[in-house]
């Protein structure tokens, strides 16, 4: 008999699972709720541990549903204290999550792909192809290994070490929308992982027509991969630019619901020597988005083995914070987190895909350069 992972349904799936494997219709609601505090709150993946339940209930429970979490391949711990996770939902099926710790809060940096389909120039996970989208068990379950193996449970108590979660690793959320809204209400219900929306951040490259949709659907705060300020530079670095232009993007910012000064838009830029980092590209940035409630998060550029691009000197990444302070926008540079284990931002990449060979990615670099524009 296959089991039925418990873990990413919603309330009314759950009720329905337990109707399907015999539990009574007057008693489903008061299990199902019991079921979802020992996964959600207490963490407790093993039913034989449920101790409030009847042993009758929960052998039944044992042998219909388990609440997998994915499998770990490998962990590792960067010298900053940040920590990577290579988890695996099935054959070939591997991704990447990173938390990060810093003063007062920590963030999960949490996957939806398997790859990804954007190919975006300077981003490792662009180099490795879709394989799938990740399911809501797969998505809810990269917080649940992190909080293991935090000892982050149960979600009620003081002081938990994962604060934040940002939809920020492998993958293009918007393009796994169904599952990773139903992955993101779980998250974010008061009575189970307990993180608020203004505590959850979906970021995307840019795909308009689901933008609204997110707002309505989701809630959550958004974050844009903008990265350029001009279409033809943005058209190389992020492809889908071609389909989805600047101005059409912005509208879509303008228009985001709740979008507010309590509530804004974070513009993620990373800073490519040569590319996008210029003193009129931060004079044309501070204009696109004038009249959109915003900060702008300016990202060094982190390095792979082959990449295209350099990261901007340190000086002319001050210079270009200066305008956009001047401009009222806050511009904090992220400080890269987790570089020595491959965790930074635009470093994920499931280990199991081979690097390109660095010929390919040299002469990959040699044509990039060769199209931008001077």
């Amino acid at each position: 008999m296959t089991q039925t992972n418990l873990i990413g349904l919603e309330a009314d799936a759950l009720k329905s699972a337990l109707l399907q494997a015999g539990v009574g219709p007057k008693a489903v609601s008061m299990r199902a709720q019991q079921l979802w505090n020992w996964l959600y709150v207490r963490g407790v993946s093993d039913f034989a541990a449920m101790t409030n339940l009847a042993k009758d209930f929960r052998a039944q429970m044992s042998e219909a549903f388990c609440a997998a979490r994915p499998e770990i391949v490998t962990e590792q711990i960067s010298t900053d204290g940040t920590r990577k996770w290579l988890l695996r939902g099935g054959p070939g099926v591997e991704f990447e999550t990173v938390f990060i710790p810093e003063p007062g809060r920590g963030t999960l940096c949490v996957s939806s792909q398997v790859g990804c389909t954007l190919n975006c120039r300077f981003c490792h996970t662009g180099t490795q192809k879709l394989v799938r989208n990740l399911t809501p068990a797969e998505i809810v379950g990269q917080l649940l290994v992190a909080r293991d193996a935090l000892g982050d449970w149960p979600s009620t108590k003081e002081n938990r070490r994962i604060t934040n979660v940002v939809m920020m690793g492998m993958g293009e959320p918007l393009y796994n929308f169904d599952n990773v809204k139903s992955a993101l209400h779980i998250i974010s219900r008061d009575d189970g992982l307990a993180l608020s929306k203004r505590r959850i951040t979906l970021s995307t490259a840019g795909v308009v027509p689901m933008i609204k949709r997110a707002g309505e659907e989701i809630g959550s705060a958004l974050a844009i991969s903008l990265h350029a300020v001009r279409d033809e530079i943005r058209d190389v670095i992020v492809p889908l630019n071609k389909k989805y232009k600047i101005a059409e993007l912005l509208d879509a910012c303008r228009n985001y619901p709740g979008v507010s000064n309590a509530r804004r838009i974070t513009f993620e830029y990373v800073m490519l020597k040569g590319v996008n980092d210029s003193l009129a590209d931060a004079r044309e940035l501070v204009r696109a988005i004038r009249g959109i409630p915003a900060k702008i998060n300016l990202i060094p550029f982190n390095p792979w083995p082959g990449a295209p691009y350099e990261c901007s000197d340190w000086e002319q990444i001050e210079k270009f914070a200066e305008i956009v302070n001047r401009a009222g926008y806050a511009s904090p540079v992220r400080t890269p987190r987790g570089r020595d284990i491959m965790a930074a931002c635009g470093q994920l990449k499931s280990e199991s895909v081979k690097l390109r060979a660095k010929e390919r990615l040299a002469d990959m670099r040699s044509q990039e350069l060769a199209r931008m524009p001077s």
